[in-house]
C-alpha cells in the first residue's frame, strides 16, 4: 500500500461532502464547546475531546453522559457553538470554489454531516456557504452515525432520488460517486457506503487517513479543482496522493 503522488483528472456523478473539517474548520470551537460541557459534568475534557472528531453529539454523550443524550439537549447545546464561537472557526482553503463551481453547474451533490440541522444551518449561514440544492443529511436523519454507511447512504439516495434498497438505489454506481472527508469514522462509512473517498489531511495524520481506506490523500480543497460540470457530474483535477491497495 504505497502511496504515489499524482495529478490526475476524474469525472464523478456526484459528490457528498462531509462538513467540519472538510468545508471549515470549527475544531477550536468544538474543543471550547465540549471543554465547557465536559467541566459542567465534572469529568477531564480530554475524556470526551479525544474522540469526539467526526461524531454525533448524541453519541459521545451516551458515552459520557448518558442522561444528556436526547435529540432536545443535542439541538440546544449545537444550536449554541456558532452563536458563541464563530470567530473560533474558519473555512477551509479550496471550499469555497468549490462549492460555487458545484452549485452554478448544478452538479448533483449534498452535504452529509454527524451534526445537527440547526448546526449545518448555523454554521454554513456563518460562512455565507450556499446550501446543496439536493439536501443535507445530518445526525437527525439517521440512526447510526459514522463509520456506519447509513449517512451516505441516504446521501445517494438524495441526490438519485432512489429510495435506500430499491432497484433504482441498487443500480447507482456506487464507486462513481466521491466522498470528501477528514475524519475516519467518516472514510469508513464513504468506503462502506461503496464510494470514492478523497481524505484530508486537515484534522488527523495522513497514516491515519491512509489506514481509514482513502483512496486519495490530499492537504486541503485546494488540491481539488473543479474543471467542468454540470447535473451528468463533474470532472476533477486531483493533485495528491494515489492510494495503491
Amino acid at each position: 500500500m504505497a502511496p504515489d503522488t499524482t495529478t490526475s483528472t476524474e469525472h464523478f456523478t456526484a459528490i457528498l461532502s462531509d462538513m467540519d473539517g472538510t468545508i471549515f474548520d470549527s475544531t477550536a470551537a468544538v474543543v471550547l464547546h465540549w471543554t465547557r460541557i465536559a467541566n459542567e459534568l465534572n469529568i477531564p475534557p480530554s475524556d470526551i475531546l479525544s474522540t469526539s472528531h467526526g461524531r454525533r453529539s448524541i453519541d459521545i454523550l451516551k458515552t459520557h453522559a448518558p442522561h444528556l443524550a436526547t435529540e432536545d439537549y443535542v439541538r440546544h447545546v449545537e444550536g449554541l457553538i456558532p452563536k458563541l464561537y464563530a470567530s473560533d472557526a474558519k473555512i477551509l482553503p479550496g471550499s469555497a470554489e468549490l462549492i460555487a463551481n458545484l452549485t452554478e453547474w448544478n452538479v448533483p451533490w449534498a452535504i452529509v454531516t454527524s451534526g445537527t440541522n440547526i448546526l449545518v444551518n448555523s454554521w454554513m449561514s456563518v460562512m455565507k456557504l450556499p446550501l446543496p440544492e439536493k439536501g443535507l443529511v445530518t445526525a437527525d436523519n439517521v440512526k447510526n452515525g459514522k463509520p456506519d454507511p447509513e449517512c451516505y447512504n441516504l446521501g445517494l439516495s438524495k441526490v438519485f432520488g432512489a429510495d435506500v434498497g430499491s432497484e433504482a438505489f441498487e443500480a447507482i454506481e456506487k464507486d462513481k460517486v466521491l466522498v470528501l472527508e477528514d475524519a475516519p469514522a467518516g472514510i469508513r462509512a464513504g468506503k462502506a457506503a461503496g464510494c470514492k473517498v478523497i481524505g484530508l489531511v486537515t484534522t488527523h495524520t495522513k497514516e491515519e487517513v491512509i489506514v481509514a481506506g482513502a483512496d486519495w490523500i490530499v492537504t486541503d480543497l485546494s488540491c481539488v479543482k473543479a474543471v467542468r460540470g454540470d447535473m451528468g457530474g463533474v470532472e476533477l483535477e486531483i493533485t495528491g496522493e494515489r492510494i495503491v491497495r
